[in-house]
């Protein structure tokens, strides 16, 4: 009888992959140290995911959460991967690889908005929430939207051994949306609308033997609904630098009962190319750390967004698109280990991050740094973080576009004259982002001029000059960030973004030209080559 048994079993794990992995690996007994990767663009190659699971496992970080988004090969679901999407054998070798560091690995698989790249695809249109927006699916549909989550939670399960598996649920916009779901608004309330799609994606998890974990935003707002929810379920409060109750009281997210973890960000909004807000990154792991500690939580995730999870779609007619264009590209991971490093010393210690401190230390022993040295480099990053909002800067006092320049500059001018004894691939992505920055100020100021209204025509040629000069100087800084990034991002990858990261002062520049070719001789290709 034993041995009948035992051969059932075996039997039954040859059939069904997923349920030898649902076993494989018990839920850790240390809290969760974890990072979290978004794949919506940027994707990585497989060898800059290795290096990366490295630098984790040598912070201390303990958990990988992979938004695989597109790039997961789901097999009954072809049109979901994408250009980018990694192999199978891929996927469960890198699983593997981040085992043997000690890194277990959570799949992410958005499942109520943020599903874009799923609801393009006119297969699932009938998900839809709305037609125009496909950004999220349509809770009241729960017979599709389970067969739909089922094959894809089943399939990856099947490559990945975590315990956990994390079902999105963050930020669904359109909650309430539709005809069908303001009927059940009227007649049940938003927050049952929400907690019962939820519920039906926690169970198919707890199904697959995995205990389910998900963004708490929404959660937060309706926090009366969550008794429904499985007790195993995993609640994560993500924090990048605003008031504690900006979602919901997170004191009463703890008595729920359930299982917290608590994120900040070492990328978010408004980052983007032009853009990054050092300082509230360095005071968002000083502040929001120790206070996840002591509100109870139970885990951390650090999370590394490459987008703001927008998107702005080009339509073909009115109702099918051409593509999907990720709204605020942020620079690439690779020019981040220094936070990386902050949060890696946060996680170790019950006190604060004293961010002078660790900035002394760190450029000290990555660059060689003198204590003056670090301290140029670190107001050099931290200058006038400001954005240009419609030809304004968006700073707390008045502020001019060129004054704005101005202090870029300044900064730009300090971190090229640091010399780095070492690590000097690493530092040269910090004088890369603040050239950009210029880059990206000098056609601000231009565009704000042209659309002075004292601009005349007798001003174009010298306008187009200066634009001619711009696209030149960014040609230079283009093939510099494929220089510096060629080993983590796919070369057409790297195109894209320098493409959509130039493309205004060359359309602006075929305006005032009136340009009827497609591309002048004189005219750059900034295609970072």
């Amino acid at each position: 009888m034993r041995n009948l048994l035992l051969g059932l079993l075996f039997m039954a794990l040859a059939l069904n992959p997923a349920l030898s992995q649902q076993t494989s690996q018990p839920v850790p007994k240390t809290p969760v140290k974890g990072f979290h990767l978004d794949l919506r663009i940027q994707v990585m190659t497989m060898p800059a995911l290795k290096e990366l699971a490295q630098k984790l496992q040598k912070q201390g970080i303990n958990t990988l959460i992979m938004e695989w988004e597109a790039t997961y090969p789901f097999e009954k679901h072809l049109m979901i991967p994408n250009r980018y999407a990694y192999s199978r054998s891929e996927v469960t070798s890198f699983i593997k690889y981040c085992n043997s560091l000690s890194i277990n690995v959570i799949p992410l698989q958005q499942s109520f908005g943020h599903v874009e790249y799923i609801l393009r695809n006119p297969r699932y249109t009938a998900l839809r929430e709305d037609q125009k927006d496909f950004s999220q699916v349509c809770p009241v549909e729960s017979a599709l939207n389970k067969a739909l989550f089922t094959e894809l939670f089943t399939d990856l399960v099947s490559t990945h051994s975590s315990p956990y598996f994390h079902i999105g649920g963050d930020e669904t916009y359109l909650l309430g949306h539709c005809h069908k779901c303001q009927a059940k608004v009227a007649k049940e309330g938003k927050s049952k609308l929400f907690v019962d799609h939820i519920k039906m994606l926690c169970d198919i998890v707890t199904s697959l033997g995995k205990r389910p974990v998900l963004w708490a935003d929404i959660a937060l707002k309706h926090p009366e609904a969550l008794s429904l929810l499985p007790k195993e379920t995993i609640l994560v409060d993500w924090n990048y630098g605003w008031a504690l109750n900006r979602f919901g009281d997170p004191k009463k997210l703890v008595e729920t009962g359930f299982e917290i973890w608590g994120a900040p960000a070492l990328r978010s909004g408004p980052d983007n190319y032009f853009v990054t807000q050092w300082e509230k990154h360095f005071k968002n792991i000083r502040d929001f750390i120790p206070m996840t500690k002591q509100l109870g939580y139970q885990g951390l995730v650090m999370t590394s967004w490459s987008t703001s999870g927008l998107y702005s779609p080009v339509f073909e007619s009115g109702s099918d698109i051409v593509d999907l264009y990720a709204i605020r590209h942020v620079y690439p991971l690779s020019g981040f280990n220094m936070l990386l490093a902050a949060y890696g010393e946060s996680i170790k210690t019950t006190q604060p991050l004293d961010i002078q401190q660790f900035i002394q230390t760190y450029t000290g022993n990555t660059y060689g740094f003198t204590k003056d040295q670090g301290t140029k480099f670190w107001q050099a990053l931290i200058t006038a973080p400001y954005e240009v909002k419609q030809g304004q800067v968006a700073s707390p006092k008045p502020m001019t576009i060129q004054t704005l320049m101005d202090s870029t500059r300044l900064a730009a001018k300090t971190l090229h004259a640091l010399t780095p004894s070492k690590n000097k691939d690493e530092f040269e992505q910090y004088r890369l982002m603040t050239d950009i920055r210029l880059e990206y100020l000098t056609y601000q100021l231009i565009e704000s001029e042209v659309n002075d209204e004292r601009f005349r025509t007798a001003q174009i040629p010298a306008t187009l000059s200066r634009l001619k000069t711009l696209m030149a100087d960014s040609e230079k800084i283009s093939s510099r960030f494929t220089s510096l990034n060629k080993a983590y991002y796919h070369p057409a990858e790297l195109d894209q973004e320098t493409y959509w990261r130039t493309i205004k002062p060359r359309l602006l520049y075929e305006r005032l030209a009136k340009t009827k070719s497609l591309t002048p001789t004189d005219f750059p290709q900034n295609n970072g080559k």
